[in-house]
């Protein structure tokens, strides 16, 4: 049924889109493609485990464990890696590398740490009832993720669009020398910018790990990948074409399992997102001039 496999690739598509949010923000702010952004989404998953399961804490409070945990991963990262990167004048390419580096590291500790096999949330935390409603077989779950993605992606866009901090990220994302001069402090907003969009990557790896109902220590790679094309899509380091490119992916993947195949999955929804590129190379709100330094 088409509305049924619509209604669960908008849940795939939220997350997506969230996972893709805080990729985004980063380089929109700090003009840098942070690839350990798919291993600190394992962190924030692994962490909300814990939270779940030794410490039995209720859904809420694992998601705020995961975005606190995976948010202090991500300034960390900052801290110690890209910011004496931003201090040297190092080319883009450098941070690349060094966060390649941590995330194989993250990787490593936490397959150490948990082990290889799948892991899973606690059936107890969502109802597992199946609701029907017009039509629709509408789980707990899904509905979670759902109004989660939405709510967060809404605050975010609203705190960019129309607040006194919102305004203060845009002026850095088109030179932060000149904001700067204007009395902005710079390395106080990129050290946030790194939090929350670390933070929102923990988030949606717990939305992740309860939708597949599996974690395990690799999971971020796959994220990282669709990531990458989702920023690319929407346009580099604007949140809206994030949205709505993460969308898209969710929906091409859901539909392409549902009507051609599980097994071509990634050829259909990568097929369709080179397509769109053909069309558009800078992605659906790519800009024409370049970033200023």
């Amino acid at each position: 049924m088409l509305a049924q496999q619509l209604f669960n690739a908008l849940s795939l598509g939220g997350v997506y889109a969230l996972f893709a949010l805080g990729f985004t923000l980063v380089f929109g702010v700090l003009g840098v493609i942070n690839l350990s952004h798919g291993a600190v989404f394992m962190v924030g998953a692994y962490a909300a485990l814990i939270a779940a399961t030794r410490l039995h804490w209720p859904l809420w409070a694992d998601l705020g464990c995961a975005f606190a945990v995976a948010g202090a991963t991500g300034l960390a990262i900052d801290v110690a890696v890209l910011r004496p990167l931003r201090a040297r004048g190092a080319p883009h390419l450098v941070p690349m590398i060094a966060t390649i580096g941590l995330a194989i590291a993250l990787n490593n500790l936490a397959q150490g740490w948990f082990g290889a096999a799948n892991q899973r949330f606690p059936n107890e935390l969502l109802p597992q009832q199946t609701l029907h409603v017009a039509g629709l077989d509408v789980t707990a779950i899904e509905l979670g993720i759902i109004g989660l993605s939405l709510l967060l992606m809404a605050l975010l866009l609203v705190a960019l669009r129309s607040t006194q901090l919102g305004r203060a990220l845009r002026a850095i994302a088109e030179s932060p020398k000149a904001a700067a001069l204007l009395g902005i402090d710079v390395e106080g907003l990129f050290m946030l910018t790194s939090f929350v969009a670390a933070g929102l990557g923990g988030v949606a790896g717990v939305l992740i790990g309860l939708y597949s109902d599996a974690l395990f220590p690799l999971m971020g790679q796959p994220m990282l990948h669709k990531g990458i094309a989702v920023i690319i899509l929407g346009g580099m380091g604007d949140i809206r074409g994030a949205m709505l490119a993460g969308m898209f992916l969710g929906f091409a993947e859901v539909l392409s399992v549902a009507y051609i195949g599980s097994t071509m999955r990634d050829a259909v929804a990568f097929g369709l997102l080179f397509g769109v590129l053909l069309l558009r190379p800078r992605g659906l709100f790519g800009r024409t001039h370049e970033r200023k330094v």
